[in-house]
Order: C-alpha cells, then sequence, then structure tokens
C-alpha cells in the first residue's frame, strides 16, 4: 500500500465531517448558497494562514523542486477571495505546529487534496445560481493543471515516504484536519 492510499483509507472519517461541516452535498444540487461559499473561504483561509508557511518550512530543500512548492502557495489566492468576499481577516484560537517534515508532508496532503475538491466545487458554483460574479482564485488554483498537479504530488509522496514514516504523515494529515474542523 503506497503512502497516499494509507492516507485516503485513515482519513476518510475526517474528510467526510469537512464535507459535512461545509455542507458539500449542497454543492451538487445547487442549494448551496453564498453564505455557505464565505464560510468555506474563511475557515480555509485561516487553516492556510496557519498552515502554509509552517508545512513549507519544514521540508527539506529536496521538496521544494520535486513538489513545485513555489507554484502550490494558496494564501494570496485566498486573501484575495476574502477581499472579494468583503471578509474580515480571521485567526485561530490554537496554534498550529508540525513536529517534522513527515508531519508537515501529511498537512500538505490535505490541502492539495482540497486543492482537487475544490476544482470540482468551482466547477459546480459557477453553474449555480448567485455565483455569476464570483473568481475562484482558491479553488481554481491550478486550473487545468489540477489532475496533473494532484498527480505529480502523490508521486513525489509515494516514491519519498518510506512505510515506517506512515504514521507520522498520517499524524500531520490528522493534525491538519482536526484544525480545519474547530476553526469557528
Amino acid at each position: 500500500m503506497t503512502v497516499t492510499e494509507y492516507l485516503k483509507q485513515h482519513t476518510a472519517e475526517y474528510h467526510d465531517a469537512a464535507e459535512q461541516l461545509f455542507n458539500s452535498a449542497k454543492i451538487f444540487n445547487k442549494t448551496f448558497t453564498l453564505e455557505d461559499y464565505k464560510k468555506i473561504i474563511s475557515t480555509n483561509y485561516v487553516m492556510l494562514l496557519h498552515a502554509e508557511a509552517n508545512i513549507f518550512s519544514s521540508l527539506h530543500d529536496n521538496f521544494s523542486e520535486k513538489l513545485q512548492l513555489n507554484a502550490r502557495k494558496k494564501l494570496a489566492l485566498i486573501e484575495k477571495d476574502m477581499a472579494d468576499l468583503a471578509l474580515n481577516n480571521r485567526t485561530a484560537f490554537h496554534a498550529l505546529e508540525f513536529a517534522n517534515e513527515n508531519e508537515a508532508l501529511g498537512a500538505m496532503y490535505v490541502i492539495e487534496g482540497s486543492t482537487l475538491g475544490g476544482n470540482v466545487i468551482a466547477k459546480q458554483l459557477s453553474k449555480t445560481d448567485g455565483f455569476d460574479n464570483i473568481t475562484f482564485n482558491f479553488f481554481g488554483c491550478y486550473h487545468e493543471n489540477t489532475g496533473p498537479m494532484w498527480k505529480d504530488f502523490k508521486e513525489v509522496l509515494d516514491t519519498e515516504v518510506s512505510e515506517e514514516n506512515y504514521n507520522e504523515v498520517l499524524a500531520g494529515a490528522k493534525k491538519l484536519y482536526t484544525f480545519l474542523l474547530n476553526v469557528n
């Protein structure tokens, strides 16, 4: 089993909880509202604000090129969404730190996975009433490269992370999911 298969299997309940928190089912039956969208953007903003720099600084230089880290920065994009939606920047009530590089990779798995899902969300919402004037900076960040960026990310993780480190990577993913689910 690869580390990404392991993560998918062992974070399914967190993923489902996040979908429930954000009323994701409403996206596909076209009852998702602008207020729902503001909640998902605001919560993801707080997560990225506390996670992105911590993740990137926890990774050794060899990952910078392999993972194309500069192309994966999303904080500025979601800040633009926050401004477009006239939302106030917020901070969380608890700190978020990663013990090591493996935990950081696990947290990055959650963010990159949300980017994959975000692309689907952006496509769906662009066909939903009330979203005509919304620019999906964060959710559409990779545009047509979303699939290849996810594939490349998974490939690096599956190649670079050895089985004895799977639990540390999982700990980082759970840490970020727990943080996200507790932003209020």
